[in-house]
């Protein structure tokens, strides 16, 4: 097969220059996902066809760890020598980006090499602070020709990615050695949701030119105290596999501002009530966070509360589903009045923050603006949080008889 031939130039091309790299092709590992056990097991013997290079596809996907790559002119040339056209695709370092300074450096981020009819897209994967793998975005410049490469059924590119290190297995596969994430599937699953959104600093720095930081010790102490909660809470909720992203003041600190708001005393995290686990509760107790109050009950309005260090406290709201909106609930404990926050409906991406590899909804700013109204880049430090919210509502009040177990204080 033509595809095939390509696919093993190109890999000889790498090997002569020892770059190794990983097959991330969506097509091609899930055809080999249903196949895995049996490629595992198998030796290395000549494969009666080409069952998985040959896929009928213009475009081949490989992923390459940015530390990995050295001798770039001297690979392009001898690239070039054997029939491949190259294309780079640069864009700026986002890990260079501060509050101090944007630095606007430029790092590849995608190749393109094209032979015949066939082209290998490789995709460099970067290391951030969060201990993850970031690609960014594949970026037409104005003059590129758009015909060459079918850029839009590309899987990588459109957006941004963030991935866990996968742990790598080398395979023999068409007749050719290559090395795969372990596990295609969850490889495959966690693709689906890798969408990832950078911190907005250069909002951020125009926020503090007109609202200078809190620099005091208190303000300090705080966030560290905060980001020291909320990687415990990342790790405890991440080790059940319950998915969580950050809400409420925590996520409009990290969407104005790239911080932690340090007069806000806690840490806000939000989880789809579909992603409940009785384990949750005494999980965080396990890992020294005594349960603070627990407020409403998986089907209606369940809250959480857990006490960190001097007073920093972890609340967690579940949300839930409803056809044209998601909510979530609020109890004022010495009425048994319910409240109702309504959102605009979300997906959810990846983000870094304090250094953490950690869910945002996607459509941050509407999620923002429902939460604290258009005025939300305007610091409010006294919140009521039965009134002072854009999208609460008055949602009734608990039955006597529920009170035990619906308003629950430690």
């Amino acid at each position: 097969s033509a595809k095939q031939h390509v696919v093993r130039k190109f890999l000889g091309l790498l090997s002569s220059h020892n770059i190794p790299v990983y097959l991330i092709d969506p097509l091609i590992l899930g055809l080999i996902d249903k196949d895995i056990e049996q490629i595992r097991s198998s030796s290395d013997g000549p494969s009666p066809e080409c069952k998985y290079f040959c896929a009928p596809r213009d475009f081949t996907t490989f992923a390459l760890l940015d530390k990995a790559w050295k001798h770039e002119v001297e690979l392009f040339r001898n690239a070039e020598k054997i029939g491949f056209q190259w294309l780079k695709f640069l864009n700026k370092d986002p890990r260079l980006d501060g509050m101090d300074d944007l630095s606007g450096t430029e790092i590849p981020l995608h190749y393109i090499f094209k032979l015949a009819s066939h082209a290998i897209h490789l995709v460099v994967f970067y290391e951030r602070s969060g201990n993850f793998l970031w690609h960014g975005p594949l970026r037409l410049k104005q003059h590129m020709d758009r015909k060459s490469v079918p850029f839009r059924k590309l899987d990588f590119g459109r957006y941004p990615g963030a991935y866990e290190k996968p742990e790598l297995l080398l395979v023999s596969i068409d007749d050719l050695k290559v090395q795969i994430p372990k596990n295609p599937s969850s490889f495959l699953e966690e693709m689906s949701y890798s969408r990832f959104l950078e911190c907005r600093y250069r909002e951020a720095r125009a926020f503090f030119q007109l609202y200078p930081d809190d620099a005091s010790i208190d303000a300090v102490e705080f966030r560290k105290r905060a980001k020291s909660l909320l990687h415990l809470a990342a790790l405890t909720l991440n080790n059940l596999g319950v998915k969580f992203w950050l809400s409420s003041g925590t996520c409009l600190g990290w969407y104005r501002q790239c911080s932690v708001i340090p007069y806000s005393k806690d840490v806000d995290l939000g989880i789809f009530i579909r992603d409940y686990k009785a384990d949750i509760i005494p999980a965080f107790q396990k890992a020294g966070l005594p349960l603070k109050h627990k407020f409403g009950k998986v089907e209606d309005s369940l809250e959480l509360s857990f006490q960190g260090d001097d007073d920093v406290k972890l609340d967690i709201f579940f949300f839930y589903e409803e056809d044209d909106h998601i909510w979530n609930g609020g109890t004022q404990a010495k009425s048994g009045k319910k409240f109702k926050y309504l959102f605009p409906k979300f997906t959810l991406c990846w983000t870094e923050f304090v250094e953490l590899k950690v869910r945002v909804p996607c459509e941050t700013l509407q999620y923002v603006e429902a939460n604290y109204g258009p005025d939300w880049k305007t610091p409010v430090k006294t919140w009521d949080w039965k009134n002072s919210p854009s999208n609460v509502q008055y949602n009734g009040v608990w039955p006597v008889d529920e009170w035990d177990e619906v308003i629950q204080i430690y």
